[in-house]
C-alpha cells in the first residue's frame, strides 16, 4: 500500500516498485493502472523505460463493481502474467468515482481490497495499491490500511469481511412483493414493470435464478422491491453460505460447482449482500 498526497510522493512510491518489476528475471512488463494524469507523471519520470511499462487508465480497468474488478484482474493475469501469475501491478482505484461515491460503495471496495489477499494468494503476483489522499480521503485510507498486510493495523481478511457483514441489512419495505418461486421469467416480468429496460431485466432475472440455484434449498418466499435501476430481490437459504469468498472466485469451466450462481450475480449486480445466521442465510441482490 502506498499513500501519497502530492505528485512527487506518487512518483517516489511508484518508481521503485515498477523498477523492481522491470528488473525481475523472466517476468512480463510491469503494469501501472492509475489516473491518466498520474500515468503521464510516470511516463515522464521513467524516461526511456516507459516503453517497457504497460499503462492502463484506471477508468478503463475499474469499470463497474468490485466483483467486476476481480474478474478483470483474473482475466488479465491469465492472458499476460508469467508462470504462477508473476507480474508487478500498480493499482489505483477510482476513488473519486464509483468507489467513493457512498459509504456503502466504499465498503464494497474495502471488502475487495481485503479479500484480494486471499483471492490472489496462490499466485506470484506483486501488487502495490495506490491511495491519493486528495481523492480517497482520510476515512477511506484508514479503512484500507486494515486490508493491506504491510501496515501496522492489518486485519485478517476473513475477520474484516465478517466485521463488514455484521452490520444488519435494512428491513425489506412493507410493500415488498412476495414470489413463491424465483423463476427468471417472473422476475424479469416484474423488473420490467418497475422500469428496467428489457435487457437489464433479463440480466437481473438471470442473476436471481442463478443465485437461487446456488442457494438451494430455499427457505420461504423471495421478496422483490424497488424501482429501476435499483431493483432488489431477497432470497432466503435454508443453509448458511459460510464462505467469505462466495461469488468472488470464478467458477471452473467444466461445469456447476458451489458458488457459480453467486459469481454470476456479483458480475451482474451492483450489490450482493450475504448474511449468515443460525437458521441459514439471507442473500440480497440489487441490480444498480
Amino acid at each position: 500500500m502506498a499513500v501519497f498526497g502530492t505528485d512527487d510522493d506518487f512518483v517516489a512510491a511508484a518508481l521503485p516498485f515498477l523498477g523492481e518489476g522491470l528488473a525481475a528475471p523472466g517476468e512480463p512488463p510491469p503494469v501501472a493502472i492509475a489516473d491518466p494524469r498520474n500515468l503521464d507523471l510516470l511516463r515522464d519520470a521513467l524516461g526511456a523505460d516507459a516503453k517497457d511499462v504497460t499503462c492502463i487508465p484506471h477508468t478503463d480497468w475499474y469499470t463497474g463493481s468490485a466483483a467486476n474488478a476481480v474478474a478483470q484482474a483474473a482475466s488479465y493475469l491469465t492472458a499476460h502474467a508469467g508462470p504462477g501469475g508473476r507480474i508487478h501491478l500498480l493499482m489505483e482505484p477510482v476513488w473519486s468515482g464509483r468507489a467513493g461515491r457512498s459509504a456503502r460503495e466504499t465498503t464494497e471496495w474495502i471488502r475487495y481490497e481485503a479479500l484480494a489477499n486471499l483471492l490472489f494468494a496462490p499466485m506470484a503476483t506483486t501488487a502495490l495499491c495506490a491511495y491519493d489522499t486528495r481523492t480517497a480521503g482520510p476515512a477511506v485510507v484508514a479503512a484500507a490500511r486494515r486490508a493491506h498486510p504491510d501496515t501496522e493495523v492489518y486485519e485478517d481478511p476473513v475477520r474484516l469481511a465478517a466485521e463488514l457483514d455484521a452490520v444488519p441489512l435494512p428491513l425489506p419495505p412493507a410493500g415488498a412483493q412476495p414470489l413463491l418461486e424465483p423463476h427468471a421469467a417472473a422476475v424479469q416480468a416484474w423488473a420490467q414493470t418497475r422500469g428496467l429496460p428489457a435487457a437489464d431485466a433479463e440480466l437481473f432475472a438471470a442473476a436471481v435464478a442463478e443465485t437461487a440455484a446456488a442457494l438451494a434449498p430455499l427457505d420461504g418466499t423471495a421478496l422483490l422491491w424497488g424501482e429501476a435501476p435499483a431493483c432488489v430481490c431477497e432470497l432466503r437459504s435454508a443453509r448458511p453460505v459460510g464462505d467469505p469468498l462466495a461469488g468472488f472466485v470464478p467458477p471452473p469451466p467444466a461445469g456447476p460447482e458451489p458458488g457459480p450462481g453467486l459469481w454470476y450475480a456479483r458480475q451482474v449486480c451492483a450489490y450482493v449482500d450475504i448474511r449468515d445466521d443460525a437458521g441459514g442465510a439471507t442473500v440480497r441482490l440489487q441490480y444498480a
